[in-house]
């Protein structure tokens, strides 16, 4: 089932397409409804509703044709729906818009350094991340969390959906919790790894330095609408959702440059497996 998040997408791509079609300007688009036009702004990016009333008047400005008309209302009603999570008040409301992103992605490409990335976590390795960063988080409060962590690792094994991730080689050795649960979580990422719409891969402290390898991201592509591809770029306390063609393009170059710097698949098995038998207590 898609997400609401996906159908406003879908739909500000659409509104986005028959207003350019159509000669107008946002500002145009916004003085027929009598709004900003940052509201026409955020409406096509997929960061808001609108109302049906609106969306009549805008298709009637644009010239939209009856059948066309009719598939934007009805994505406009999706996209009203609350979403999955949408009761979950331990999950922020920005996080919950990645949640979503995640779940209807059809291919995920994520770089992450210091820490295994989510998906990928032991529940054991989830709680002492949880425990040592957020010292005032109810303990109600972690198993709510810990379930969504664990419950989204169900994209794993999703036959739509393609997963490829680049892990500095100083995940593996960040101690999180203690040396039993990093050996553990190390040879979970073995057993991931082996998972046939996975693919894993180790950037060793040996690579050939690769510029802005700081630079942590997950780049979610949607097979119905290649322009809808999007960077997701989350912080301490908020995230960052990157959608302009070109700043995509400049990330997917990035992910390329860091995949050939990367160890392949097998080579970075061998190294989470070596890494997991010289973690002593």
């Amino acid at each position: 089932m898609t997400t609401p998040t996906i159908q406003r997408r879908r739909l500000g791509l659409a509104l986005k397409t028959a207003r350019e079609a159509a000669g107008k300007t946002q500002d145009e688009a916004a003085k027929a409804i009598d709004s900003a036009a940052s509201k026409i702004s955020r409406l096509e990016i997929g960061q808001s509703g609108i109302k049906l009333t609106d969306l009549g008047i805008l298709l009637n400005l644009y010239g939209v044709a009856a059948e066309d008309a009719a598939s934007m209302k009805e994505l406009a009603r999706a996209g009203r729906q609350r979403g999955r999570w949408s009761g979950n008040r331990s999950i922020p409301g920005w996080f919950r818009r990645y949640i979503d992103l995640e779940t209807d992605a059809s291919e995920i490409k994520w770089y992450q350094h210091e820490v295994v990335p989510g998906i990928l976590q032991t529940e054991a390795y989830v709680r002492a991340m949880l425990l040592s960063g957020q010292p005032r988080v109810t303990d109600d409060e972690i198993e709510k969390l810990i379930e969504v962590r664990l419950e989204r690792q169900t994209v794993l094994t999703q036959r739509h959906k393609t997963i490829s991730v680049i892990l500095s080689e100083s995940a593996l050795r960040r101690t999180v919790g203690d040396a039993e649960i990093m050996r553990n979580q190390l040879r979970h990422l073995a057993e991931v790894a082996q998972l046939p719409r996975v693919a894993l891969q180790i950037l060793p402290f040996n690579a050939k330095s690769v510029g802005d390898a700081w630079a942590h991201f997950i780049l979610l592509r949607f097979d119905d609408d290649a322009t809808s591809d999007v960077v997701y770029l989350d912080g301490y306390a908020d995230a960052d959702y990157v959608d302009r063609p070109d700043a995509v393009r400049a990330y997917a170059q990035l992910w390329d440059r860091l995949q050939s710097a990367a160890l392949g698949p097998v080579e970075s098995r061998n190294l989470i497996l070596k890494t997991a038998e010289e973690t002593k207590d």
